[in-house]
């Protein structure tokens, strides 16, 4: 159920995302560039948007009930979007010699409230479905956790699945047909995935507001930085303040394993005589710390993606006369758009599991939302990097790299520009990987009770664990004993 309404949602966003440069500019008679800005912008509030919503999820409403709302809303919009480009009174018209009148201040309105209604109701559902899916497997049981293990890949695929139908049918739609009908489509489909959704209610996994997050991640944040600034003169003595295994229990959380190297100053905060924090609330914030650091040096991939999509309608559309471009074969085009396209899929689907696995276990919803928000903030980058060099281009060389008239513009300086960027970001990348510290949980065998009893006996943890314990207690992304 939950894919199947990843594959229309993705049908409906890419429906619009996808051609909605060309309809500003032939519909709307609005200029290239600021188009491009326009959709830029608005692309980044979609993928921003779900910090909000999981943030709701996580702290006050769950997953399940936050997704329920944002989906209407969300159907909201595409519902008015369909109505904007399908009413005559709410959007330019032609006279029958062809004289097009520009869009009105209220049809301009009009459009973007629907477009931005549209990414509200993302807000609440980009973080909480996949989250969600994800909830229905059971971490404690072998079986499930091995078919949980390609939830996120068959996850991605029923959201590439819809992406193409989008590209390749209702763009089609949309500029051969009509853009009513283009709109209709995606909206139906939408709306009948959504009743499909909640007909398999009865039978979810609900997972309750745990009570470290009832009061909200940014509380626990806040303690744990305070109380790490407020012990900083203070020495390790060797001994770290945790609870036992029946407090967690009680608590519906799980363990956290003490890990040294990275943000070590915010061991400071889990002093065994201050008693402010637990190593487990230091371990979780040393994680978001470190996906942050990640997240960081993602953002070039997503910028460049957001420019490959954007700049293509451009190259399509901006030519200027009938014998302006020279016929080419689309193979020509074919191997750099493979390669753009398996990047991107390895990309997606190791980005999402990656902050989904990492994120600790009472934020998850808003762990993934670094894998949502990269891409909005590169949609944010992506309009800034074309507004600047565009400027910069056109003082300094006479000549814009990107103008309106492409064939007067020099889009492969602009391409090389970004590969240069693209290397000096995976070096970067590479450096960042190399020195991450993963998650580290109790497993529920007998060598978790053994570690268990020596670390967390009495209420205290050792500060100088082993980096490495037996490999049947510990491992990478695995799960701990409640």
């Amino acid at each position: 159920m939950d894919a199947g309404y990843e594959a229309f949602e993705r049908m409906a966003f890419y429906g619009v995302a996808s051609n909605l440069v060309v309809y500003l500019t032939t519909q709307m008679r609005q200029e290239t560039v600021p188009s491009v800005r326009s959709v830029n912008n608005w692309t980044g509030t979609v993928w921003m948007t779900p910090i909000a919503g999981a943030y709701v999820a996580d702290a006050f409403l769950g997953r399940f009930w936050t997704f329920t709302v944002s989906s209407l809303v969300y159907l909201s919009g595409m519902v008015l979007i369909t109505l904007a480009v399908s009413l005559k009174p709410l959007h330019p018209q032609c006279t029958a010699g062809g004289d097009c009148a520009p869009a009105t201040r209220q049809q301009v309105a009009f459009l973007y409230a629907a477009l931005y209604t549209m990414a509200v109701g993302a807000g609440g559902t980009k973080p909480n479905i996949s989250t969600f899916g994800a909830d229905q497997f059971d971490d404690l049981d072998a079986r499930e956790r091995e078919v949980k293990a390609s939830f996120f890949n068959w996850w991605l695929f029923s959201s590439f699945a819809g992406g193409l139908v989008a590209v390749l049918v209702l763009v089609y739609v949309q500029e051969e047909v009509g853009w009513g009908v283009g709109y209709t489509i995606p909206t139906v489909g939408l709306a009948l995935s959504l009743v499909l959704f909640y007909v398999g209610t009865p039978f979810y996994r609900h997972k309750p507001v745990t009570r470290s997050t009832a009061a909200g991640p940014a509380r626990l944040i806040g303690r744990v930085l305070r109380a790490a600034y407020a012990n900083r003169g203070c020495p390790l003595t060797g001994e770290l303040h945790e609870h036992d295994k029946a407090w967690y229990a009680a608590a519906g959380k799980r363990l956290l394993l003490h890990t040294e190297g990275n943000f070590r100053f915010l061991d400071k905060a889990a002093i065994r005589e201050r008693e402010a924090c637990t190593v487990t609330e230091v371990e979780e914030v040393k994680l978001i710390a470190g996906m942050i650091v990640v997240w960081l040096v993602t953002l070039v991939p997503c910028t460049i993606w957001a420019q490959v999509r954007r700049m293509r309608v451009i190259r399509e559309r901006a030519a200027r006369g009938p014998h302006d471009t020279v016929p080419m074969s689309v193979f020509w085009m074919l191997p750099q758009y493979v390669l753009l396209g398996v990047g991107d899929v390895f990309n997606s689907v190791g980005i999402l599991e990656f902050f989904y696995d990492q994120s600790p276990e009472g934020m998850r919803s808003l762990g993934t939302t670094f894998f949502t928000s990269g891409l909005g903030v590169g949609n944010f980058l992506n309009s800034l990097l074309v507004t600047l060099v565009d400027r910069a281009t056109a003082t300094t060389t006479g000549g814009s790299w990107i103008g309106d008239n492409l064939n007067d513009s020099h889009l492969d300086y602009y391409y090389a520009f970004l590969l240069l960027l693209t290397v000096a970001n995976m070096a970067l990348f590479v450096w960042v990987a190399m020195r991450y510290r993963y998650k580290r949980e109790f497993l529920e065998d007998s060598g978790a009770m053994e570690t268990e009893n020596e670390m967390v006996a009495g209420g205290k943890v050792k500060a100088d664990l082993p980096a490495r314990l037996p490999d049947n207690t510990t491992r990478d992304r695995a799960y701990v004993l409640e």
